[in-house]
């Protein structure tokens, strides 16, 4: 049985994501490959939307979390800095900035804390908010070719999802600082031997592989599997939610700094940034 889930997506938005239910598995899949599946604040409401949805759903037991294209998703859409968000001042632009991210927090803990398991599969780029969105999964597979990285300083950004803590919390500390305050891309490979993957396949079988991984989920006892999951993620997760706060702080204030102007311009010209830390 498949059953394609509609939302509420306002007349003239572009669909970010869609939902096919299929066999107790919620198929979420990033449909912009022409993008690259950037990642964008209406990419966040639709997400929130679907999380919402997936929670109440007794037919959904596990999600299944993929993307279409040839990349997973290379990150923000870089054309669109700040998005639509103003102020009158420095000072109410960084306050407002901070509710936003705040806002998108809420929608990635509904998603990352949904009842049912996640599984991501992960193909090419999985890059800034691509790589956070993967880590918000359960269980990540992914194919040989993948890419993953934290470029946000590069941009003069902050990792603002809190991916870097997720890997804090996966790979330790020292990892999360070296990823996040490099930028450093990394393969697939070494993603599986920092724990930050459990399975690394060939391209061709990633979607099999990471639908057989789903379908095992979902074919055991529903209250174990949520019940599993909520007590591994009461003892990793402790002390997350403070944390998130301060990322939201430390995201609105480089957000609103001349130097990601600088960096998104450099990024748009192909030339390194110049940065003057304000």
């Amino acid at each position: 049985m498949i059953d394609t889930v509609s939302t509420d997506i306002p007349e003239g938005a572009e669909r970010r994501l869609r939902l096919d239910v299929e066999d107790g598995v919620g198929v979420l899949t990033l449909c912009r490959p022409a993008k690259l599946n950037a990642w964008s604040w209406e990419s966040t409401r639709q997400l929130g939307l679907y999380a919402d949805r997936i929670r109440f759903d007794d037919s959904i037991r596990v999600v299944l979390l993929r993307a279409e294209g040839r990349a997973f998703c290379a990150g923000i859409d870089i054309t669109a800095p700040g998005g639509a968000i103003t102020g009158r001042s420095a000072a109410e632009r960084t306050g407002n900035f901070y509710e936003g991210i705040r806002w998108a927090h809420e929608r990635f803990r509904a998603f990352a804390g949904l009842p049912q398991p996640v599984v991501a599969a992960v193909q090419g780029y999985c890059l800034g908010f691509g790589f956070e969105l993967a880590l918000m999964a359960d269980v990540r597979i992914a194919a040989d070719d993948a890419v993953f990285a934290l470029p946000e300083a590069r941009l003069g950004v902050a990792v603002d999802a809190g991916g870097d803590l997720r890997v804090a919390r996966d790979a330790g500390a020292g990892w999360a600082k070296y990823l996040a305050l490099t930028g450093r891309r990394i393969d697939a490979a070494t993603a599986a031997r920092l724990h930050l993957t459990q399975l690394v396949v060939p391209r061709t079988d990633l979607e099999p592989t990471a639908r057989e991984v789903a379908a095992e989920i979902a074919a055991n006892a529903p209250l174990a599997v949520r019940g599993v999951k909520r007590d591994i993620d009461a003892y990793a997760d402790a002390g997350l939610g403070r944390a998130l706060d301060r990322v939201a702080m430390t995201a609105a204030v480089t957000l609103t700094s001349e130097d990601v102007g600088e960096g998104y311009a450099a990024k748009a010209g192909g030339r390194e940034a110049e940065f003057e830390g304000k």
